[in-house]
């Protein structure tokens, strides 16, 4: 995995392959949002719920492909590899990340 990415966005990656749920939600705010193809969760329950349905729930495994920085202060453009028992292929997810944690994450093209 890229030494570059931030320890938060690591952190999602990693829990998420460990299927760590205490870990994979220490790496977002408690206020953060997701929005995944526009289906927008928000806060540490919206968090927690995307998780169940769409990523450690259903042994989601990530491979970081590439890792940019974003157009914006503190965005980084993740393309990640997914494979497990839901979506599986390859594509960019948007993080940003302030004070060390995930305050928002954007799923889409």
């Amino acid at each position: 995995m890229s030494a570059e990415l931030p320890t938060a966005i690591r952190a999602f990656v990693e829990a998420t392959n460990a299927a760590d749920t205490d870990a994979f939600l220490a790496a977002f705010a408690p206020d953060a949002t997701l929005d995944d193809w526009g289906r927008v969760f928000r806060g540490a329950d919206g968090i927690a719920a995307w998780n169940r349905t769409d990523n450690i729930g259903v042994q989601a495994h990530f491979d970081v492909v590439e890792h940019a920085p974003g157009a914006e202060d503190g965005t980084h453009v993740v393309t990640l590899r997914v494979s497990g028992n839901g979506y599986n292929g390859t594509g960019p997810m948007t993080f940003t990340v302030r004070d060390g944690r995930i305050v928002s994450l954007v799923i889409a093209p």
